[in-house]
């Protein structure tokens, strides 16, 4: 598994059923920052948007995460330095800030 994937819990924006998708997920510090490698309209973004929350499942426990935004930034000074390249190498420039 990688390092940084967790798992986002959130709820279908017509179904209301719930969900578990893993993603590229980092700290910062006012919570988490979520890469959106398959961009700002997969389901998940567009679902944790609507709802205004999501859980976060990562390796010690489950945090409640509100404010849930998006933002551009190509020089994705959120991330590692690692993370940074490999994430620029695809144009991964868009991300989903939320707090803990």
């Amino acid at each position: 598994m990688d390092a940084w994937l967790r798992t986002v819990e959130h709820r279908g924006r017509k179904s209301g059923k719930v969900y578990r998708t893993p993603i590229n997920v980092f700290r910062w510090d006012r919570g988490y920052v979520a890469c959106l490698t398959y961009g700002t309209s997969a389901d998940w973004v567009r679902n944790v948007l609507a709802a205004g929350e999501c859980l976060l499942t990562t390796r010690r426990r489950t945090v409640h995460l509100t404010n849930p935004r998006l933002e551009h930034d190509e020089t994705r000074h959120w991330l590692p330095w690692v993370p940074r390249q490999i994430t620029g190498l695809i144009n991964a420039n868009d991300f989903l800030l939320l707090d803990e």
